[in-house]
């Protein structure tokens, strides 16, 4: 002890020692689980599209599947449901699906970009496409699929960050966040545009031997 310390202990003021806190290190944050991301996305308001819809479409199949398809937007039927790819477009989708021996629910997820219907089936603004790509984001590491099939030019843009057309996306294969994505035409568009079914089948050979060869 110095001379300063033995003066003040004789005056009664001898400094009291204290251990110096230090902040306790945080623990890693969890990413939400399926449970907890089926109970946000019906209570989500984060954007103007919450006060228009009937009910949330979060997604629907197999949570193990190795191929997912995304979608842009519920429609009417949809939002009606609560399921995505329904109606005539969903049809459409379940012969695609059975062309190259797959089938709704078996070993294929579905789901959406937004889980909101946009009013009048008007094309996603940016802000609503950021608001809800947290949720997709999720759906695609909890299923962790081997392949991703982006059907339409909003899910493929999304999905890729690019403003790059159908047509010039379709027939390669890109990577988001390392798993293979592969781009193709809507259903609902198909419906409207008849001589694309063939360029979509085309997609739909790609993507099964894609798949084949991973």
């Amino acid at each position: 002890m110095t001379r300063r310390y033995e003066v003040l202990a004789e005056m009664g003021l001898a400094p009291v020692w204290r251990l110096r806190s230090t902040p306790a290190a945080e623990a890693p944050k969890e990413e939400p689980s399926w449970i907890e991301i089926k109970q946000a996305v019906p209570a989500c308001t984060a954007c103007a599209l919450h006060k228009s819809r009937t009910q949330t479409v979060f997604g629907v199949g197999d949570e193990n599947a190795d191929w997912m398809l995304i979608g842009e937007a519920p429609g009417a039927e949809e939002d009606k449901l609560g399921e995505p790819f329904v109606g005539q477009a969903g049809k459409l989708l379940d012969n695609m699906l059975a062309a190259i021996d797959l089938k709704r629910g078996e070993n294929v997820y579905i789901a959406n970009v937004l889980k909101c219907r946009p009013p009048g089936n008007r094309n996603p603004e940016p802000e609503e496409i950021e608001k809800c790509t947290p949720f997709l984001k999720r759906q695609i590491a909890l299923i962790q699929p081997k392949l991703i099939i982006a059907m339409g030019r909003f899910a493929a843009q999304t999905l890729l960050a690019s403003d790059a057309s159908i047509a010039s996306l379709r027939g390669r294969v890109f990577s988001y966040e390392g798993v293979p994505l592969i781009v193709t035409y809507h259903p609902a568009y198909l419906l409207r545009t008849l001589p694309d079914k063939a360029k979509a089948w085309a997609d739909l050979v790609f993507a099964r031997k894609t798949m084949a060869s991973l």
